[in-house]
């Protein structure tokens, strides 16, 4: 999975017509910033307003996910989601000029291809993941569905399927690694049975269905007047039904196409956490109700366990920056270099490394015998992770030096050893101001904070 944050490299626009309105749309992909996350933009409405993929934003889960912020709707959103997460897109704008993503085929290949057109740009910050570290429920023990999220260092989904159907029968689907999700799950259609058609109408849904982008299962006889209305329904020269059971000679592009869909839906769905995740989910009979309320429970574990910044290290993944890009950003050299990776950027705050040595040049004489890290050069290795921050707040960092100018409120909390493993963060208090940044910073060693102080740094142009 991409640990940095990715964008797309331009615009690119798909057009269509809605499923469930029958309206026409022109939906727009735009770049959009660093942990600026998915937006949905309403162009046709005053004002140009914005509706956030948050799952607190559903209104409706009626054979789709509808959003609503204010006085903006938009209309199943889970295809163009699953699109977005299948090809780990963190941040984008998407532009609408009706009420709806047009359904295309009734799957995620189209946006996928044209996400693909548009290129993928990567971010200098990095994701931010949700990792459970239990495992959370989510059941309707009336309608046997059954959620589960259990810890993983991956993004797997499994779904299983039963409509107690002849045709249909049983299912199940998996995704092993998000990077099968282009090939093995975007091109899966929407489905629904050929007894909920009539029902859907009157219900003003599918007014932009057709028989092009949705298969529709068959599992009862079909009487010669029933197809002719279908035909007129649908305004088609002819309906026919497959000996299989699939109406209008549909050829499935896999022999489980409605569990892969089912999980494709899944994904877009999840997506509402605003975060990418690290688990295992396994789902049973799961449908957009039971999926939004499934991602609402995720989210309130993610905002419980908020107040936590304690950051986490991950010693195998790739760093933002390595001890060569550093020396790039930085002007100092051995033995005031004091930090080895960036494991996290972003507009505000930054998270650093700094690996403890007993080979460190201060260990010769700061106490001899019994090796203790001094807390100056504690603070000192996190001044320079926090330099970093306030160096990416402008365009050219080679033309600058920052001078560490103030501290406040340090305190040592606990003593730090040959072998520690330092990590810092600091995050800004206020934006870059007359070059001046103050800072609160934060170092830690296996979790456990080990030191804090605010920080004021400067940033000075370097004379030619």
């Amino acid at each position: 999975m991409n640990i940095r944050q990715h964008t797309i490299k331009k615009s690119v626009t798909v057009s269509g017509t809605g499923l469930h309105t029958g309206k026409p749309c022109n939906m727009t992909f735009r770049p959009a910033g660093i942990n600026h996350g998915i937006k949905f933009q309403r162009i046709d409405l005053d004002g140009y307003p914005t509706v956030d993929a948050d799952a607190d934003l559903v209104v409706d889960t009626s054979r789709g996910t509808t959003l609503e912020q204010g006085n903006a709707r938009v209309h199943t959103v889970e295809h163009t989601l699953a699109a977005l997460v299948g090809l780990q897109i963190d941040n984008v704008l998407i532009e609408l000029d009706g009420p709806e993503p047009p359904i295309m085929d009734g799957s995620s290949i189209d946006f996928i291809r044209a996400l693909e057109f548009a290129g993928s740009q990567e971010q200098n910050a990095t994701r931010k993941f949700f990792e459970p570290t239990e495992s959370i429920f989510y059941e309707e023990p009336d309608r046997n569905v059954e959620l589960a999220a259990l810890p993983l260092n991956d993004y797997r989904l499994t779904v299983m399927v039963d409509y107690n159907s002849p045709i249909l029968g049983s299912q199940h689907a998996a995704l092993t690694h998000i990077s099968q999700f282009t090939e093995e799950v975007a091109s899966c259609r929407t489905f629904c049975f050929l007894h909920e058609l009539e029902a859907l109408h009157k219900q003003n849904l599918i007014q932009g269905g057709d028989l092009n982008n949705a298969i529709v299962i068959v599992d009862r006889q079909v009487e010669p007047e029933e197809l002719e209305h279908l035909r007129e329904l649908f305004n088609v020269p002819r309906v026919e039904v497959k000996a299989e059971g699939i109406l209008n000679n549909v050829e499935l592009r896999f022999k489980n196409e409605p569990a892969r869909h089912k999980l494709l839906d899944l994904v877009g769905d999840l997506a509402l956490v605003g975060r990418p995740m690290k688990t295992q989910i396994l789902a049973a009979r799961p449908g957009h109700a039971a999926n939004v309320a499934f991602a609402k429970k995720i989210k309130r574990q993610i905002e419980k366990g908020g107040k936590n910044t304690i950051p986490q290290y991950d010693q195998s993944a790739t760093p933002i920056l390595d001890i060569n890009q550093i020396a790039h950003v930085l002007p100092h050299r051995y033995p005031f270099r004091l930090v080895d990776k960036i494991i996290h950027m972003d507009e505000t705050s930054v998270e650093g490394v700094k690996n403890v040595s007993i080979n460190e040049p201060f260990f010769q004489g700061h106490f001899p015998g019994n090796p203790v890290m001094p807390g100056v050069l504690q603070i000192e290795a996190m001044a320079q992770t926090g330099g970093i921050l306030v160096l990416n707040q402008v365009p050219d960092p080679e033309n600058y030096w920052t001078y560490f100018v103030g501290i406040e409120k340090c305190r040592f909390r606990k003593m730090v050893m040959p072998g520690d493993t330092l990590v810092f963060r600091c995050e800004l208090i206020a934006p870059l101001r007359r070059g001046m940044a103050k800072m609160v910073g934060k170092a830690y060693v296996a979790g456990k904070l080990v030191c804090e102080a605010t920080m004021l740094a400067s940033l000075v142009k370097r004379e030619n």
